[in-house]
């Protein structure tokens, strides 16, 4: 027996002890696919614009920070989140506009557009997680068990991290016959899972798939993949952009921001609605996820430079996944909308609303929120004031402001 003919079984011992929640490598002509892809160069899929995927900075500097006593607090909600039941009648009659939203909690969205029913980045899993028994866990219900949601036309998946594409969801859906549009390589995932090849379109950055009359198109996005310890980056990440006959909408997935939100915009938009990731930011990992901020700045690129349609932020509230404090995403997201004078949504989780219709803004989260330290856009206000100065404040009880 060789070195080699030794260690080959290793291997496929271990290939063997990759359990289903990890999913699958891409191969064969998938990974031919991939190999060919103009995104994919030095053995990985490239970002479109440099971007560090690993934390910066002093893990145990970060460690501490993360796993403080009341910073731990301030990360969660103070009491039970209002989640919205979201029941058949709610969605039984077509939305009047022809658009309408539903936010199930982090990046899940049903939108109705158009006659169609495109279902975003769906999670009802209590754990975004391999593992049952650890990882981030839900902060509120599902709005609306998966089984009554109705049927599905497409499910979209920006990516393959647990907080994003859930094991046990795409199983439930696998007995349906919705169509799955996801990034170049994540199909290996949904097919050990039980999807059939036929019902994916998996797509490359500006590659097109239909469904029933309902155009989605991959767009680029500056994030990254991954399902294990070993991240090879052979799966794509995407931002989609979805038109129907009469309306366009556009959904992040997971970003740091960049330049080329104005280029998707030019091509695909203007929108009538954008999804945008507006939580789970760090300046630990500033290039993967955007600030609320960022948020708003990559909304209004989207539409031309202006304020135009409506941003519904989305990837906050539901896990906990960095160190700000759990209402700050939407805090911070409100006053930015007002700066920019551009209409924002603000549903509870499993609130159906229609873009061209009324919005809900009122801000429910303060009364569920702890107090939190007051961040870099809030340094001082109107009742902040000594001797003609204004001071800053040291925390901000959103409680205390309803």
């Amino acid at each position: 027996m060789t070195g080699a003919d030794y260690f080959v079984p290793f291997r496929t011992k271990l290939r063997s002890m990759r359990t289903e929640p990890f999913g699958a490598d891409p191969a064969g002509a998938r990974m031919q696919r991939i190999l060919s892809s103009p995104n994919f160069a030095d053995g990985v899929f490239q970002n479109p614009l440099g971007a560090r995927t690993r934390p910066s900075g002093s893990g145990l500097e970060f460690a501490k920070v993360y796993f403080q006593k009341e910073q731990r607090i301030r990360r969660a909600p103070a009491g039970t989140v209002p989640v919205h039941a979201t029941t058949l009648a709610d969605l039984a009659a077509p939305p009047a506009t022809g658009l309408r939203l539903t936010w199930m909690g982090h990046s899940s969205v049903l939108a109705e557009i158009d006659g169609g029913r495109v279902l975003f980045d769906p999670v009802w899993g209590d754990r975004c997680s391999p593992f049952p028994f650890a990882g981030p866990k839900r902060l509120h219900p599902v709005p609306v068990p998966l089984a009554t949601l109705g049927p599905v036309d497409v499910v979209v998946i920006s990516h393959d991290h647990y907080d994003h594409l859930d094991l046990p969801t795409i199983r439930a859906l696998a007995g349906t016959d919705t169509a799955f549009a996801v990034p170049l390589g994540v199909g290996a995932h949904l097919e050990r899972w039980g999807v059939a090849p036929d019902r994916l379109r998996e797509l490359d950055w500006n590659e097109t798939a239909k469904v029933d009359g309902i155009s989605l198109t991959a767009t680029p996005a500056r994030h990254f993949c991954g399902r294990g310890l070993r991240n090879n980056q052979h799966t794509l990440w995407a931002s989609w952009a979805v038109s129907g006959p009469e309306h366009r909408i556009y959904h992040s997935g997971d970003t740091g921001y960049f330049p080329g939100f104005r280029d998707i915009g030019a091509e695909h938009g203007p929108f009538d609605a954008t999804m945008i990731q507006i939580g789970a930011y760090s300046e630990y990992w500033p290039d993967i996820h955007m600030t609320p901020a960022e948020g708003m700045r990559a909304h209004l690129d989207l539409q031309g430079g202006r304020p135009h349609g409506v941003m519904l932020p989305i990837h906050w509230g539901t896990f906990n996944l960095a160190p700000h404090a759990w209402a700050e995403p939407a805090e911070w997201t409100k006053d930015a909308a007002e700066e920019a004078e551009q209409a924002a949504a603000f549903p509870r989780p499993g609130e159906p609303f229609e873009p061209g219709g009324t919005l809900p803004v009122d801000p429910w989260w303060r009364a569920v929120s702890a107090s939190m330290a007051a961040p870099q856009w809030r340094t001082a206000t109107p009742d902040a004031v000594q001797g003609g100065a204004p001071v800053a404040r040291r925390d901000l009880d959103v409680a205390g402001e309803r």
